[in-house]
């Protein structure tokens, strides 16, 4: 046998033993890395069961909380996060005194299910303009936070028999480079993003994650009672980072079909931001929105970032309770 050959067939073999071990080491890690997910994910739900109820709603089972009576008020969350931010925040507690406020889990978050539907905001107003309906909700004035802003105009936009007036805070409306983006949508591919999920990504969540909700609040400090009360387990479950992660993939190019419509607007709108807010820019944001708003009221909190409703409650409080009195006197 050539002497050639045979080292090749040789140097072959052993790259062949080689790999094998190394296979086998990384499916190890991973296999190791599926299970610890799981078990922290099943350790987060005893630690933090669901807090309300829930309902079936075109084949979507949803996790939703009512607190308070009087006119309906719904408050839709952002993304990666769940009923509880409106909870911790305490403006809820203010608001269900003259209110019936209602907060739903977003499908994929918290407790609500997520098909493998195409959860755009469209997808996410007709979802919750049934959910409304069921629970004999004709009017309401609605609040979107970050990305739950554009559910909200969504909602506003299909059911405007329904949406009295919109508040939006912190909201992303056009369609602008971001970086968040291409750094949480890699879980929502198909297959990749399975294996990702249950493995690499609620690891590397937990080492990113301070960094991540500082830079919501910047350049304010994250207060402690966020820091102490939020369910930041329940928001790195593979479940929660599937959404998070099509939802972040979602936001650019719904952004560009929503911003065709809103001059059809035609509701009470109050647009509310922290005027130093890191993550949404105000001015391509909130005060372009603004412009093109004719009958919205603007308000930037100065010093305040992101996570308005939590950094300026009073302030958000005011704008829902204008909102609520400019709806009212419109139907008027």
């Amino acid at each position: 046998m050539d002497p050639k050959h045979t080292h090749a067939h040789q140097k072959k073999s052993g790259s062949r033993s080689r790999l094998a071990p190394a296979l086998l080491g990384a499916a190890t890690v991973l296999g190791a890395s599926a299970l610890y997910t799981i078990a922290k994910s099943r350790e987060a739900e005893r630690r933090h069961p669901p807090i309300g109820r829930f309902m079936t709603v075109n084949g979507v089972r949803l996790h939703y909380l009512e607190r308070g009576k009087g006119e309906p008020l719904v408050l839709i969350h952002g993304n990666g996060t769940l009923i509880q931010d409106f909870l911790v925040s305490g403006i809820v507690d203010d608001l269900a005194k003259r209110h019936r406020v209602i907060i739903i889990d977003r499908p994929g978050y918290g407790y609500s299910e997520r098909s493998r539907a195409l959860w755009t905001p469209r997808a996410h107003a007709t979802l919750f303009q049934a959910a409304l309906e069921r629970m004999g909700v004709s009017q309401a004035v609605v609040l979107g936070h970050s990305w739950g802003s554009l559910v909200a105009v969504a909602l506003a936009l299909q059911a405007p028999q329904l949406v009295r007036s919109l508040v939006l805070a912190s909201g992303y409306y056009y369609p602008t480079l971001r970086a968040d983006v291409v750094l949480f949508s890699p879980p929502a591919i198909p297959v990749i993003g399975d294996v990702m999920r249950y493995t690499v990504s609620p690891l590397v969540g937990r080492l990113i994650l301070p960094g991540l909700i500082k830079a919501m609040f910047a350049p304010a400090e994250v207060p402690e009672r966020f820091d102490e009360q939020m369910p930041k387990e329940l928001m790195l479950r593979p479940s929660q980072l599937r959404a998070a992660a099509e939802d972040a993939a979602m936001m650019t190019p719904a952004a560009m079909e929503l911003q065709e419509h809103y001059r059809e607007l035609k509701l009470p709108v109050e647009i509310i931001t922290g005027a130093d807010d890191q993550i949404a820019d105000v001015g391509r944001q909130s005060e372009r929105l603004h412009r093109d708003l004719p009958r919205s009221e603007f308000i930037a909190v100065p010093g305040q970032g992101h996570m308005i409703h939590h950094l300026a409650p009073e302030q958000v409080i005011r704008a829902i309770d204008r909102a609520s009195g400019r709806g009212r006197a419109k139907a008027a």
